[in-house]
């Protein structure tokens, strides 16, 4: 069961809390994981609205958003999975508007690193080690693994 599903399968509805997006400040350089930004695609009735204010500043340019290749994998497998090119389309418009961090042999080495000390999955370890690399301001997230980063601000 994926974090989404544990958050929304309990048998009281929790309420869902926008993220505070007025913490970062003018100009910051946030990188944005997988499911943020596939629940405000794709409209999540539930956990879209707690993402879309970092949405909205970005929007308005007063932050910018950084992704890793892994992000447009991830957020590409939904729209390909059902056969939608069009969307498919539309979505890596979106994502290539924003800074992308190419996988490099050192964000290998420093994943390898966080996975090894922090014992983390992979795909978060290169998530953590990308923001890193370019200095992020932030890394944005639903997934409470990445709490035990703690070399960068980390917003749920």
């Amino acid at each position: 069961m994926g974090q989404e599903q544990r958050e929304c399968s309990g048998s009281a509805a929790r309420r869902v809390e926008p993220l505070d997006a007025a913490a970062l400040p003018d100009g910051a350089l946030v990188v944005v994981d997988s499911a943020p930004i596939i629940y405000v695609l794709e409209g999540h009735p539930k956990l879209a609205r707690r993402f879309q204010p970092l949405f909205d500043r970005h929007a308005k340019g007063e932050i910018a958003f950084a992704i890793t290749t892994i992000t447009i994998a991830e957020v590409l497998a939904g729209p390909l999975g059902a056969g939608d090119e069009a969307l498919v389309k539309r979505y890596r418009a979106v994502l290539e508007s924003w800074q992308v961090i190419e996988l490099s042999t050192d964000i290998a080495e420093s994943a390898a690193r966080l996975r090894a000390s922090l014992k983390i999955k992979l795909p978060d370890a290169v998530q953590a080690a990308s923001a890193l690399s370019i200095n992020a301001d932030a890394l944005v997230t639903h997934d409470r693994d990445f709490s035990r980063v703690t070399a960068l601000k980390i917003m749920f």
